[in-house]
């Protein structure tokens, strides 16, 4: 798949935000007044600034509110019914806490899940796509939540937590790229298949499809060599895991935290390029890639 930058901006920025507000929450941290101010604005500007990212990739942005309306079948709806309800009740949550000092536990718990459950939405929305065999497995939407929970522990500072959620999200990382591994052979998808010529001998294309490129071969066919792919997830396990991890059971400073967040954030940025990126669509077999 082509990774627009839009849709990694998305993922990744969304992913953060949420991820802050279910630990926000949860009362973590517990902090009222002008510093829960600046807890709770870094997490809408990431969750909003990741939502508005996303609608740079519609063809028509203008009718991004006719989303709402197909929550009964669609996984994009239902996203985004549940990142307009976690908003809403965490900016209540926030008005508590800024405004009254007060801890609203049951609306934070409420707004807790509608925000995990946003995240789990836009996992979804991959996951249910059996033309993309490498993101058809239930690892995908445990590969998002652990993101989320591992970067909003990080960014509200819940040292010990972020230190084993981030082990926890560099495993199920590793788990989810090994078994990425052939997976469109394994889905049974070819030209043979396609076509339904499999039973009287071997398939092939006479002549490519097109004599130029169009939608499909822009937004499903991307190929990533395999030397890179290793580089690249490689760099993506030291920045998002390893250095955070380290730098985090090294003596508390603000300046170190700091680079924990960088470095966690950059990692999670290469990562989200080489999930779309290594994603093969099935179409991509009608054009001699995969």
């Amino acid at each position: 798949m082509h990774p627009a930058p839009s849709v990694i901006l998305f993922t990744t920025l969304s992913g953060l935000g949420f991820g802050l507000l279910v630990f926000l929450g949860l009362g973590y941290p517990g902090s009222t007044g002008w510093v829960a101010f600046v807890f709770f604005a870094l997490a809408y500007l990431l969750a909003v600034g990741g939502l508005l990212a996303s609608t740079f990739h519609l063809g028509h942005p203008e009718r991004a509110l006719k989303a709402f309306t197909q929550w009964r079948s669609s996984w994009l709806s239902r996203e985004a019914w549940c990142a307009v309800g976690g908003l809403v009740v965490m900016s209540l949550v926030g008005i508590g806490r800024v405004f009254f000092d007060s801890h609203w536990m049951p609306l934070g718990v409420i707004g807790a899940i509608l925000c995990l459950a946003t995240i789990l939405t836009t996992s979804m929305i991959y996951t249910q796509l059996k033309t993309v065999p490498r993101w058809n497995t239930p690892l995908t939407p445990m590969l998002f939540l652990a993101y989320a929970l591992a970067g909003g522990s990080l960014l509200a500072g819940q040292i010990d937590m972020a230190r084993i959620l981030l082990s926890l999200a560099a495993a199920i990382q590793l788990a989810w790229w090994i078994t990425g591994e052939n997976a469109l052979e394994r889905s049974g998808s070819s030209l043979d298949s396609a076509t339904g010529l499999g039973p009287i001998g071997t398939t092939r294309a006479f002549e490519p499809p097109h004599t130029g490129t169009n939608y499909l071969t822009r937004e499903m066919v991307f190929v990533v060599g395999r030397a890179h792919a290793k580089l690249l997830r490689l760099v993506a396990i030291l920045l998002a895991f390893a250095i955070p991890v380290i730098v985090l059971t090294m003596p508390f400073s603000h300046m170190m935290a700091g680079l924990a967040v960088l470095s966690h954030v950059a990692g999670v940025l290469v990562a989200r390029w080489l999930f779309f990126a290594e994603a093969e669509h099935v179409v991509g077999l009608y054009y001699g890639q995969r």
